[in-house]
């Protein structure tokens, strides 16, 4: 309230804008700016959440998330394709077998390598090999196939979390912003409960110095002030922990300072029933989605270990060159096909339990997130319920709180009861000005609250007056 409003009927001042707002109807609350954003203008909810989802440490960790998604997913495919080596191999020795087979492979073999003394002791020879394989799979056991499958599952997996995390950084960013503009309003209260009690002061001090008020009637003024400070005390340390909150949600120094901007105007927020939002989470939420993907991953793992019983069918290709130096040297080459069957393998066994149970699991796990997010959308759908109620009664106390207060002040001034009275009656406006705030705030963070829990908080529209 600006200083022009207030003067030495300060408390009949502050009785007139309470009324005036009750008449209007208009029940608004604008609340201060205070610091500086980065940019040197106010800061509006949409812009914190846009900054919010850029910078926030939890939206880049799952961006990475789905590059890694993206590149296993890559990786199975890479799978089908042939794999191509390539190899230089130094050898040197007199084993008998080597010998021979390495004269062969060079193409120095003659007639005279079959002397039997230079057969069973050579002289020692140097063999440079160098090879190209080629190697494709024809059929393995659908191993590659389950692998790009899984990644595939990964990489829509890794997009719920995003759309998770987007959701739950976008609360959070909501919360912490309307936590900020309610701790700048409760301390503009509290500054005006203050200007309120020395006022208070001031008067009891004249009528006391004049005789015609009791020195218990100042100091119960001075006790009430001395309220009232300590209330606007804690108020600017709110301020301060609601920056720190704001600035934790955007991903910033926590001592950041901020200028921000906004209202928490009267509004209606409509929602459905709360069997249809229950239904609704059912469809919307993404982490139940990305719990369904991993009960899909988990059968399809168990499905890949069976498999490991059929056959694996291979096709290669060599081609080598043999020389005993890097210029003179015979080439040769192979082609063919195998046919792979494990007839015994200790761990397949273990590895199928270990899906089949893996798959279990997952599907647990989805029946109880299930069952959570149920509860989530009751407790969401009935906080909403009690703030709302709550703001109705806390609006009605206002009007009456204000009417009480204009009548006592009436009769304080006939001289028909105490600065007691008065100053009871401040303090019950006070408190009703404050439970308004607070129930306001609770009504639209409540709402949010149940939009988060049915998967539905993909923006920050229906907020904006």
């Amino acid at each position: 309230m600006k200083s022009s409003v207030i003067n030495k009927r300060c408390r009949f001042g502050f009785l007139a804008w309470a009324l005036a707002v009750i008449v209007a109807g208009q029940n608004t609350f604008v609340f201060a700016q205070t610091g500086a954003s980065q940019n040197g203008e106010a800061m509006t909810l949409p812009l914190a959440v846009e900054l919010a989802l850029k910078t926030n440490p939890l939206t880049r960790a799952t961006a990475a998330g789905r590059e890694l998604a993206d590149a296993q997913t890559a990786e199975a495919r890479a799978g089908r394709l042939p794999q191509v080596q390539l190899s230089e191999t130094f050898t040197n020795g007199n084993n008998p077998v080597f010998a021979f087979g390495s004269l062969l492979e060079q193409g120095r073999f003659t007639q005279q390598n079959f002397n039997l003394p230079l057969l069973n002791n050579p002289d020692p020879l140097t063999n440079f090999r160098f090879g190209v394989t080629v190697k494709a799979p024809l059929f393995d056991q659908w191993q590659t196939t389950t692998r790009i499958k899984r990644a595939q599952l990964g990489q829509q997996q890794a997009v719920a979390q995003t759309n998770l995390i987007e959701q739950q950084v976008r609360f959070e960013t909501l919360r912490a912003f309307y936590g900020l503009l309610l701790a700048q309003a409760k301390k503009e209260v509290s500054d005006e409960a203050v200007k309120l009690a020395e006022a208070d002061v001031k008067l009891s001090r004249d009528r006391v110095e004049a005789g015609t008020a009791v020195v218990s009637d100042l100091l119960a003024a001075e006790v009430q002030l001395a309220e009232a400070l300590q209330q606007q005390i804690q108020t600017d340390g709110d301020i301060v922990t609601a920056q720190a909150a704001l600035n934790t949600a955007l991903g910033l120094p926590v001592s950041t300072p901020q200028r921000i901007t906004g209202q928490m105007v009267e509004k209606k927020f409509d929602l459905a029933e709360q069997e249809e939002l229950i239904r609704l989470a059912m469809e919307n939420r993404p982490d139940l989605n990305r719990s369904g993907l991993a009960a899909r991953s988990g059968e399809v793992q168990a499905q890949a270990a069976r498999n490991e019983y059929l056959p694996r069918v291979d096709v290669f290709a060599n081609f080598g060159a043999s020389r005993n130096n890097f210029v003179n040297g015979s080439s040769d080459y192979t082609v063919g096909a195998s046919v792979t069957f494990n007839l015994f393998d200790a761990g397949r066994n273990a590895r199928i339990a270990q899906a089949r149970a893996e798959a279990s699991l997952a599907v647990s796990q989805q029946q109880h997130l299930t069952n959570q997010i149920r509860f989530e959308v009751v407790r969401a759908n009935q906080q909403f319920i009690s703030a709302r109620e709550r703001l109705k009664v806390a609006e009605r106390i206002i009007a009456q709180a204000s009417e009480a207060l204009r009548i006592t002040q009436d009769r304080y001034q006939a001289g028909l009861t105490t600065i007691t009275e008065v100053l009871r009656a401040e303090t019950t406006l006070t408190r009703a000005r404050l439970l308004t705030l607070s129930a306001r705030h609770d009504f639209y963070v409540g709402y949010a609250s149940v939009m988060l829990a049915t998967g539905r908080l993909t923006d920050v529209q229906a907020f904006i007056s």
